[in-house]
């Protein structure tokens, strides 16, 4: 395939991703979401800003690991004093931790709401606000109508959206741009020291529009995510087989 067919097809799946709701990122958030070889899953190994994203936990533990994953691309999202919108049923954020993914709590608008319409709702309103970094709601339950109705708010405003769905009771095909489940690893401390290190993430993004699947290791460090150093997976490995 010469230069000028790669240009036509280039061309044409940019077309087709837009028809199908996923525009590209702007000139001002391009580049910003840093997530090391996960960006060569994406179109135009961008992060989909405008869009909404998918993300499954099976425990109280992978939504914590969750939550802290996607602290980190909001942080990203959120440079130059963008503010955000976290809705949930529970109080279980602590906001001061957030700083550790760059965020401010103050530029977090934190809504606490019971019943899983209310959290619809105000999920679809929030993602309807120009000018927002993203909006992260905890909805264990999404069927492809509600995500479709989010999907279509995202598109005319640029706003990105996070689903988190704690222990789904199923897994319907939905409208999201893509479907990540996040579980926590071992964290890391570049001395190998012991004791709690670096927060690290096993991460598989299980469907993505326009891209490729795929599944890695990494590690929040220096302000972004980077591939987890061989000799964390080593030490990891060493200390299961002795607790087992």
């Amino acid at each position: 395939m010469d230069g000028v067919q790669k240009d036509i097809v280039a061309r044409l799946q940019k077309d087709i991703l837009c028809l199908q709701g996923q525009r590209p990122a702007t000139n001002s958030l391009a580049g910003k979401v840093v997530l090391g070889p996960v960006l060569d899953a994406f179109p135009q190994k961008v992060f989909p800003t405008g869009a909404v994203h998918e993300y499954i936990s099976t425990s109280p533990a992978a939504t914590a690991a969750t939550s802290g994953f996607i602290a980190g691309i909001l942080g990203s999202l959120m440079q130059n004093g963008g503010s955000c919108v976290w809705i949930s049923p529970e109080k279980i954020i602590f906001p001061e931790g957030l700083r550790s993914f760059g965020i401010e709590p103050d530029r977090v608008l934190f809504i606490h709401l019971k019943k899983e319409r209310d959290i619809c709702w105000a999920m679809e309103a929030a993602l309807q606000v120009e000018g927002l970094a993203g909006v992260v709601s905890e909805l264990p339950d999404l069927n492809f109508t509600v995500s479709r109705r989010l999907q279509l708010a995202v598109e005319k405003s640029g706003v990105t959206g996070f689903v988190l769905r704690h222990q789904p009771s199923k897994l319907h095909p939905t409208a999201c741009v893509s479907r990540w489940q996040i579980s926590p690893f071992a964290s890391y401390h570049p001395d190998q020291m012991p004791g709690v290190g670096l927060a690290c993430w096993n991460v598989e993004l299980q469907k993505i529009r326009g891209g490729k699947p795929g599944s890695w290791r990494l590690v929040w460090m220096d302000g972004y995510f980077q591939v987890l150093p061989e000799v964390s997976l080593i030490s990891s490995q060493t200390l299961l087989r002795k607790i087992g």
